[in-house]
């Protein structure tokens, strides 16, 4: 490779559009988080809604990612992703808009932050279909790594300092005015994105009639063929269910039932974890690099199960605290270094013209099982008690492990050549 080449390729990884498209997730995940603190304040302290509707808000907030995902994905690789992630954004920034109005009018209720939830789950999946799916275009191959530990390492600043500030605006300005900050940064991820200039290319045409249904069905076969994405998707999804099975009752674990930590040394011990993840992403192409892409990915996975026996055996007291918060960080860390490499591998093994489809797969999967683990652990809890339930939770998360260790992830130390590329022109930006 010619030291002119190298510097255009390396160019690319830092490219004006990647940063825009980096810039963007920031923006409209930091705005998220706000939302995420402000509208469960609203429905408890002006709205006094009861633990079930709270329940409801949470439930619709969470629906979408099982029912939606595999129509976004698909329509993601069927037209130009730019103008999906656009219209997702001014979306999203309508439907928060009408909360402050509301408010402002004296009308709001539970009902409209019901809309407003399935609204934004709604945006946010096209959204997130269209953007992992158009980060193959902006870099290289071999540097999407580098470019997944940007995003997220960013991503991970980003939310943190939003949760922050969504207490901050909520205490200063009331849960309804800080929204307002949420439906800034839709505009501003709007704004980001339509300034990408990086063409796309066309999906190529297919044989026959097409339908939404039709190329679901043809992505989910794809899926399914692939040995390696198939691995990496189930194993996400079971080690999903046994997280959710222990974060039903992880909270309620560490603040009620048994260790009694107050509300401040929860807020540090999370706070510890949030370190290990940003730490995980900014170093993830370093340790992929040093340890093998494969390893990398299964002692992500195998260090989950085995940060939770502090947890299992732990008992009041700051020693024990310290403990969780470091033990936390080193699962966050390596939880993270794991997944930028697993996401980095799907994206290369992964055809162009799937690229959506594969990842609607991927979050249907695992997002769908989280319901199925709230359920489960609820049912658990009931004739095992809540350390019962956590033990299950992480003996399930061995399962994920078992099924890396047995495929051919287990052999991967280099990033694989991915398949070839079809020229096809660049798509319109309106093109159907």
């Amino acid at each position: 490779m010619t030291t002119s080449t190298q510097t255009a390729k390396a160019a690319k990884a830092t490219s004006p559009d990647l940063r825009r498209l980096v810039a963007s997730e920031c923006a409209s995940l930091s705005g998220s988080a706000v939302s995420t603190v402000a509208l469960p304040t609203l429905a408890v302290l002006e709205l006094h809604a009861s633990t079930t509707q709270i329940a409801g808000l949470a439930f619709l907030g969470q629906l979408p990612n099982a029912v939606v995902a595999l129509p976004a994905g698909a329509l993601s690789d069927r037209y130009a992703k730019r103008p999906q992630m656009i219209a997702a954004d001014l979306t999203a920034a309508a439907g928060l808009a009408t909360i402050p109005a509301a408010a402002f009018a004296g009308v709001l209720g539970i009902g409209q932050l019901y809309a407003v939830a399935v609204v934004l789950g709604i945006t946010k999946i096209v959204h997130d279909a269209a953007a992992i799916s158009y980060l193959p275009v902006l870099v290289e191959p071999h540097l999407l790594q580098r470019a997944n530990s940007r995003l997220g390492a960013a991503s991970s600043v980003a939310d943190s300092a939003g949760s922050n500030a969504g207490a901050a605006l909520v205490g200063a300005v009331g849960a309804a005015r800080s929204v307002l900050v949420d439906v800034l940064s839709y505009l501003v991820s709007a704004l980001l994105v339509w300034r990408i200039r990086t063409p796309e290319p066309v999906a190529a045409p297919s044989e026959g009639r097409r339908t939404l249904a039709r190329d679901i069905g043809e992505g989910l076969r794809y899926v399914v063929g692939q040995p390696t994405i198939r691995t990496v998707i189930a194993a996400l999804s079971t080690l999903s269910f046994g997280l959710a099975v222990m974060n039903t009752y992880w909270a309620y674990y560490l603040l009620v039932a048994d260790l009694h930590v107050s509300p401040t040394a929860f807020g540090v011990i999370m706070g510890v974890g949030g370190a290990g993840s940003l730490a995980g992403a900014l170093l993830a192409p370093r340790i992929a690099s040093r340890f093998g892409i494969g390893p990398t990915i299964i002692i992500g996975f195998a260090v989950s199960p085995l940060a939770q026996i502090p947890l299992l055996l732990a008992g009041p007291g700051l020693r024990w605290q310290i403990a969780l918060a470091g033990t936390l960080a080193v699962q966050l860390f390596w939880a993270t270094a794991s997944g930028t490499s697993q996401r980095s591998l799907r994206q290369i093994l992964c055809e162009p013209r799937f690229q959506g489809r594969m990842q609607a797969a991927s979050t249907t999967v695992t997002a769908g099982a989280r319901p199925l683990a709230a359920a489960a652990a609820g049912a658990l809890v009931l004739f095992l008690g809540v350390r019962g339930t956590l033990t299950v939770g992480a003996v399930l998360q061995i399962v994920p492990v078992i099924l890396l260790l047995a495929s051919p992830v287990r052999a991967l130390r280099d990033m694989p050549v991915p398949p070839a590329r079809t020229a096809v022109p660049p798509a319109r930006e309106g093109a159907s």
